[in-house]
């Protein structure tokens, strides 16, 4: 496709900036870019060397807030949010202006609902949803790592978290996750659960209040958590066992979190909680260093002997670990490297591929041990 026209939506805010500078290290140019803020539109656009980005008033809540944006291009990238509140909204109007489309986020409501809409595949349209850190990524390492060094895998443990600002989006979104936004209707996930004989086991798990961990610094709190993404995962990669953990360094968004679910079925407003999140996130992060990371240890066999595979992820940022994941999967649906239809990120993107552009962009430092500490291709991130 020559020049295809790329609409992002939430361009400015702190995924969409970061996706924009993904886009253009991919080689895409003239850029649409999409926001209810024209000043801030405008300062994305003025870091296109090439100059010939353009900004246009969009706003997925206002009717007809899409139009403009999606008429005429080829593909909508959505950094915007909440997720659990537009649902399919962006990929729908896409969808209706003759484009494709790629999520950050999405989960199961959105394809939900583009489904019962009818398949887009019918029109020769793509949908890829989740496409971000968490979920997404959070996928395509596990499948990566299950590549380097063993003959077939069994059991894996993850530990997921770091310390960041937590955007508006962020934090509505997760008041909306605990009530919503799994399969049909669900809430995302489960806390305490876990994969037990390839089945989810409620209460499987214990949280660690404070405890510590070799891949994050300090001390941490550990709250198991079985979302549909990791459920998923269990059964691709044939796994016996999984325990997922969210890893929470500190102590304000934990204790907040802590007493989320009661506050909000008692019906305390979700937006005042949202509020109190993002600012118990910077009270967090006050006088420290921002940082990201995902650690996964596969257990498994290597020349029919017991062996593991594990790998380290440590980024500044989960917001750019998810726009690195938004701009691939753009990529990959222009280069037709996805087939028509409504996809996961995580079924459809190519974990080496994934990783070596975190690798070569600079965007995280990947650390592969055990039998998989041959993978030599990753051992230069720069954090």
């Amino acid at each position: 496709m020559t020049n295809p026209v790329i609409a992002v939506l939430g361009a400015s805010g702190a995924v969409g900036r970061a996706a924009v500078r993904e886009l253009r290290a991919l080689g895409h140019t003239g850029l649409r870019l999409g926001g209810r803020t024209a000043s801030a539109l405008c300062t994305v656009a003025e870091e296109d060397p090439t100059g010939h980005d353009e900004t246009v008033w969009a706003d997925a809540t206002a009717p007809d807030g899409l139009r403009a944006l999606t008429e005429g291009c080829d593909i909508v990238l959505n950094c915007a949010g909440p997720t659990y509140r537009l649902r399919a909204t962006v990929a729908s109007a896409a969808l209706a202006a003759g484009a494709d489309c790629v999520d950050v986020a999405g989960d199961d409501p959105a394809a939900e609902d583009l489904l019962a809409a009818g398949d887009p595949a019918r029109d020769g349209r793509t949908v890829v949803l989740s496409a971000g850190a968490l979920p997404g990524l959070s996928s395509l390492l596990p499948r990566w790592l299950a590549g380097q060094g063993l003959d077939g895998v069994s059991a894996l443990t993850a530990h997921c978290g770091g310390l960041e600002t937590c955007s508006p989006t962020v934090a509505h979104d997760l008041m909306l996750s605990l009530t919503s936004g799994g399969a049909d209707g669900a809430a995302y996930g489960e806390a305490l659960a876990a994969v037990r004989g390839g089945r989810r086991v409620p209460r499987a798990l214990r949280a660690a209040e404070d405890t510590e961990h070799h891949a994050f610094p300090g001390r941490v709190a550990l709250q198991p958590y079985l979302s549909g993404e990791s459920e998923r995962l269990a059964t691709v990669l044939g796994l016996d066992r999984l325990d997922w953990y969210n890893v929470h360094p500190g102590p304000a968004v934990r204790a907040l979190l802590n007493v989320l679910p009661g506050r909000l079925a008692a019906g305390e407003d979700p937006a005042e909680l949202a509020d109190r999140l993002f600012l118990a996130a910077d009270l967090d992060l006050a006088g420290r260093e921002p940082y990201y990371v995902m650690d996964f240890e596969l257990s498994g066999t290597a020349s029919g002997r017991p062996a593991t595979a594990g790998l380290t992820l440590r980024a500044a940022s989960s917001y750019r670990l998810t726009a690195a994941v938004g701009a691939l999967a753009v990529d990959a649906v222009l280069r037709a490297g996805v087939p028509a239809g409504v996809h996961f990120a995580r079924d459809v993107l190519d974990p080496g591929s994934v990783v070596r552009h975190l690798r070569d962009r600079g965007v995280a430092d990947l650390r592969p041990t055990g039998a998989a500490a041959g993978a030599d291709h990753v051992e230069e991130g720069v954090l």
